[in-house]
């Protein structure tokens, strides 16, 4: 098993899913990286997010590869999520759906890896972090980065070629594949030349301050636009979602200038 055919079956499965599962939500062609478990970059998590976050090793012994996933949503979906100032239904649903989808992909691929003789982890896609410090024992973003799918921009939301707007998973395994590089160059227009910051005006409770060039973010009031305001409830789930300083900026659905 190597990385292309990972890379097809992935798309393969995101491709029908929607009409396999009658969702309301359409995705677009997902991106798919692999990192070396053993990459420093995961070492230097425990550092940036906390010394909580795990090793990929902690979550398969023996691992040797991380696979990480971007799914990202329809142009439609995106649009839906411009106005007002709470989320849109179809963003809501996107994320309730997308995280069912990331849940069936993961069992699929690791169904996929114990035929082929190996061992893969089963990590939900959202839901597994400390509520007190809203920080996760397992940073499927920073394992995005780490397997080259994208890089950071400043409203800390990993932008890819195919834009911010979507949702990641990850899969460790003790397969050995080789990893996929990262991007050469930022992004994010603003770390790139300082010629955007659309991100920092989109958010609706302000948990971006800019001081100069500098601009901080309080995960709080971020998290508090999300759970802590309207939270509409759906037969299929809860519309804990925001997304605004990701919609309706020029790396909504692409990457810009790449």
């Amino acid at each position: 098993m190597v990385y292309e055919e990972i890379k097809d079956m992935v798309a393969a499965f995101v491709s029908t899913y929607q009409e396999n599962n009658s969702t309301m939500t359409g995705w677009r062609t997902p991106i798919t990286g692999i990192a070396d478990a053993g990459d420093p970059l995961f070492r230097k998590l425990k550092e940036t997010i906390g010394p909580n976050h795990a090793f990929p090793s902690d979550i398969l012994p023996g691992a040797r590869s991380v696979i990480a996933y971007f799914i990202p949503f329809s142009a439609e979906v995106i649009n839906s999520n411009i106005p007002d100032e709470e989320s849109s239904r179809e963003w809501d649903y996107a994320n309730i759906e997308t995280n069912q989808l990331l849940l069936d992909l993961n069992q699929f691929l690791c169904t996929k890896m114990e035929a082929a003789g190996y061992h893969a982890s089963l990590l939900p896609p959202t839901y597994h972090y400390d509520e007190e410090k809203l920080i996760s024992d397992w940073s499927h973003k920073s394992a995005a980065y780490i397997a080259g799918i994208g890089t950071f921009g400043i409203h800390h939301v990993l932008i890819t070629k195919n834009g911010c707007c979507g949702r990641l998973g990850s899969v460790v395994t003790d397969l050995s594949l080789t990893p996929t590089k990262r991007p050469d160059r930022e992004y994010c227009l603003y770390k790139r030349n300082g010629s955007c910051g659309r991100c920092v005006e989109r958010c609706v409770n302000l948990a971006f301050e800019r001081e100069g060039k500098d601009i901080s973010y309080e995960r709080k009031k971020c998290n508090e636009q999300i759970y802590g305001k309207i939270v509409p409830q759906y037969a299929i789930g809860a519309g804990d979602a925001c997304g605004k300083c990701m919609c309706g900026v020029p790396c909504s659905v692409k990457a810009p200038g790449i």
